[in-house]
């Protein structure tokens, strides 16, 4: 008989910011609703001053002294703070890093291929680790591999740039390479900011005035 699987008993993580009855300070420096200094007053004329206005008291700097506390719409103000986090997750930018691996005598065909991996990678916004494998006493030519490396680089020069130069560490050897923004992408935003020349218009000439 399978043996039940543990459920997680914890609480839920709760709210923990104070407000209104779990504000516990005998006075605070109070800011109205419009951003008011109202000043230091009770904790209990504070949220009387709150009640009447039919919102909440919410402790804004704990580590003040007295702590601030300030009049709103908790409920309101909480999903606006929700909806800003969602909107900075959705804006933030992964960045992933892809790795190729190559030999210092690799076969020609065989780089051709690894080169098409890092030109895909690049055109994906990826950043590429590229790394040079030595063996034996290739590790006695540095030079080689660091030869292959920014051979790569001049090759996908127009999709990635360096932002590690070849670093050698034990017997391997690695370079970063970043993607970069695309030529025409670029270019646009500056011809859209180009002022529009006017052309003259052609000036036809005056028919000869009559002599008779």
């Amino acid at each position: 008989m399978p043996i039940p699987r543990r459920f997680d008993r914890r609480p839920p993580e709760r709210d923990q910011t104070r407000i209104n009855e779990r504000i516990r300070v005998p006075e605070v420096r109070l800011i109205g609703e419009n951003g008011e200094q109202v000043g230091v007053i009770s904790r209990d004329d504070a949220l009387r001053y709150a009640q009447d206005r039919d919102l909440d008291l919410v402790e804004v700097a704990a580590e003040a002294r007295p702590p601030v506390a300030k009049v709103l719409d908790y409920s309101k103000y909480k999903y606006e703070q929700e909806q800003k986090a969602k909107a900075a997750r959705r804006h933030q930018k992964n960045i992933t890093i892809r790795e190729i691996k190559l030999r210092p005598k690799i076969a020609e065909n065989d780089y051709e291929t690894k080169k098409g991996h890092v030109t895909r990678f690049l055109k994906g916004q990826d950043k590429v680790k590229v790394t040079i494998m030595f063996r034996g006493r290739e590790t006695t030519h540095p030079e080689r591999g660091e030869r292959l490396l920014m051979r790569l680089a001049e090759d996908v020069a127009e999709l990635g740039a360096i932002e590690q130069r070849p670093t050698q560490d034990g017997r391997n050897m690695t370079m970063m390479l970043g993607p970069v923004k695309r030529q025409v992408e670029a270019e646009q935003p500056a011809r859209a900011a180009e002022p529009a020349v006017e052309r003259p218009e052609p000036v036809e000439a005056a028919p000869p005035a009559s002599t008779g």
